[in-house]
């Protein structure tokens, strides 16, 4: 490598001075040149070297090589100039040689380097060629997306000759690429033109290029493969392999926001920090999906303490060490127990005196709920009302509770529980605290979620079990989830209930397929689909507003409020509310401590009238198989 460069700068040199005095060297000129080269070559070679031109490997020469490679030809050069600009104060020396010389110089170095890359390319499609090593069939294949991620993917397909595909060409939606080249490959159309393109080229797969696609433009394009029934998959983009969110087994796991039907809602964080910064934070149930994803956003906002409690070990254990070690926050005291126990509560609220409540702390799978109902009642209502009652006596600023949208006309235990929730929050009302609720639809990607069972199902092969063929939720994403309880913080004034404005709901058997297709496989052909009947408590359709409830606009566009004075179940003052509250829980708890499943659904439908409760057994009711 170090001589090819001497040769080259001995005859950049050279050819410099016969290029600048025309061909017609003189024996004082021809003089000056030897001399001139007996320093001028290892000065050069030494330059270069500390660039550092040594070091790397010619055959995978790019474009930062050649921006190095100029910078060491621009440096060299103008030591040489200073050179003898200070020894002999360039007379009778043309500055025009060595200008030459510097660019001559950049020309054959690069273009050797350029030449050996080039070489060994050809060597590995010389091989690719090989019939022993080529593959027997490449696929015909279409990029969707002319951009950087696109371009990547082609040229590792070129340069890769153990990949088995052949690119037809690009589709992309921006028409200022249609009818261009990425090294030599088309663009041919839009994706709207994607059905009459397969066809005409015998497309047997689709790569899908467009890591940065939302949810509702990755729908469309998929929409469009299923009609054109071509198989396809989703590429990621390099950074997303490099952060590890990608594993290298897959081409792309499916991100959650490709499922929603709709663009991630990003909230107005503004008021936030307002009421976070510098402030005492509690989160129960902190160690959750919702919970831990609230941690991470919340520390961004630099509160003085966060308080995190959670009845898990290893939740809390992994959100504590999480936030110490990877967000650096040290302030961080994690509390395991339950929040339904009085005393401990009592003690975290007397020792860490918290002035913003988060309170995600709940049980919510309908069918263990449906068969353990006591458990709905200790933890989601009895709980509650402990972390409640412990806000208003030591003065907490600002409670946020997390609900759901099962707590609207519910039809099983955890969303009567919640409701009963939500009317303990407006007995509170009028106590110093401002007491706000968010109502959430199905949080996916969290614990329990759809989304991670059917991705399971399908990496051992199938089937994804789907319940009902028309059931259908309203999603949203976990941090969509976390950012919304703060908001409501920053929004609320008390008594509010808050609502996500979450689009269309999504049919869970579309959602299987898509996540079907979007693994590279086609749903009942590679992976079946199969339907189970509903589950105890569950229902076709969620609802976000119950009968008497009114909406009234926020100052988000995305965000809608419930009026506190406007919610069909509450009747009278709050302390009405909360005297008849006193006297049901009562009886509720009692029951609850019987286990007696039957006497917690008809206490459950005396405070929630529109609770349709369903007719099924306890785990102790059910007989042993």
């Amino acid at each position: 490598m170090l001589f090819s460069d001497a040769a080259i700068f001995v005859l950049a040199l050279t050819a410099a001075y016969f290029f600048r005095f025309e061909f017609a060297l003189i024996e004082y000129d021809a003089r000056q040149l030897y001399n001139l080269l007996l320093w001028v070559v290892p000065l050069k070679l030494f330059i270069f070297f500390v660039f550092g031109l040594y070091r790397g490997m010619w055959r995978y020469t790019g474009i930062r090589d050649f921006w190095k490679l100029a910078q060491a030809c621009i440096v060299s050069t103008l030591f040489v100039m200073a050179i003898i600009l200070i020894v002999h104060r360039f007379a009778g020396f043309s500055r025009a040689v060595f200008i030459l010389d510097g660019a001559v110089t950049f020309l054959l170095v690069g273009g050797l380097r350029m030449a050996i890359r080039t070489f060994f390319m050809s060597w590995d499609r010389a091989r690719e060629t090989n019939v022993s090593l080529r593959p027997k069939h490449r696929k015909r294949v279409l990029i969707i997306g002319a951009g950087a991620a696109g371009e990547k993917i082609l040229r590792e397909i070129f340069e890769n000759y153990q990949l088995h595909y052949e690119v037809a060409g690009f589709i992309d939606d921006n028409p200022d690429k249609l009818g261009r080249t990425i090294h030599g490959v088309p663009v041919r159309g839009s994706v709207e033109k994607l059905p009459e393109i397969v066809e005409r080229e015998n497309i047997e797969e689709v790569l899908i290029a467009i890591p940065s696609a939302g949810g509702e433009q990755m729908r469309r394009v998929v929409g469009i493969c299923k009609d054109c029934n071509v198989l396809y998959k989703t590429m990621p983009g390099i950074g997303e392999i490099i952060d590890g969110r990608v594993s290298l087994k897959a081409l792309r796991d499916v991100r959650y926001e490709d499922l929603l039907g709709r663009r991630p809602v990003e909230l107005d964080a503004t008021g936030i920090r307002n009421y976070l910064d510098g402030k005492r934070v509690l989160i129960t149930g902190g160690g959750g999906s919702i919970g831990s994803e609230l941690c991470r956003q919340v520390v961004n906002y630099q509160p003085c303490a966060l308080v995190l409690v959670d009845a898990s070990e290893a939740n809390l254990f992994h959100i504590q060490m999480e936030l110490q070690h990877e967000s650096c926050y040290r302030s961080v005291h994690a509390i395991l127990g339950h929040v339904q126990d009085g005393p401990l509560m009592t003690s975290v609220f007397r020792k860490f005196r918290p002035e913003v409540v988060f309170h995600a702390a709940a049980y919510k799978h309908v069918p263990i709920l449906e068969k353990n109902p006591w458990e709905a009642v200790t933890n989601n209502i009895v709980g509650s009302r402990v972390v409640m009652e412990l806000a208003v006596e030591h003065g907490v600023g600002r409670f946020v509770f997390v609900s759901t949208d099962k707590a609207v006309r519910p039809t099983n235990v955890m969303g009567a529980s919640k409701r009963v929730a939500e009317l303990l929050l407006q007995s509170f009302q009028g106590n110093g605290t401002k007491f706000m609720a968010v109502r959430f639809g199905n949080v996916v990607g969290s614990s329990g979620s759809v989304v991670p069972l059917f991705r399971r199902q399908i990496e051992y092969g199938g089937p994804v079990t789907v319940t009902h063929p028309e059931i259908n939720r309203y999603f949203m994403t976990i941090p969509e989830a976390a950012q919304m309880i703060m908001q409501a913080g920053a929004m609320g004034a008390g008594g509010e209930i808050f609502i996500l404005r979450m689009g269309t709901p999504v049919r869970i058997a579309d959602m299987a397929r898509d996540l079907i297709r979007l693994s590279g496989k086609e749903p009942d052909r590679d992976i079946k689909i199969v339907f189970t009947g509903l589950r105890e408590g569950e229902k076709l359709y969620e609802e976000l507003i119950t009968v008497g409830e009114g909406i009234v606009p926020t100052g988000h566009e995305k965000i809608m409020v419930i009026r506190a004075d406007g919610q069909g179940a509450l009747s009278g003052t709050p302390q009405e509310l909360a005297a008849r509250l006193d006297e049901q829980l009562a009886g509720l708890s009692e029951a609850a401590d019987r286990f007696d499943a039957g006497e917690i659904k008809k206490r459950l439908q005396e405070i929630v009238p529109e609770y349709i409760p369903q007719e099924n057994r306890s785990v102790f009711q059910t007989p042993p198989a």
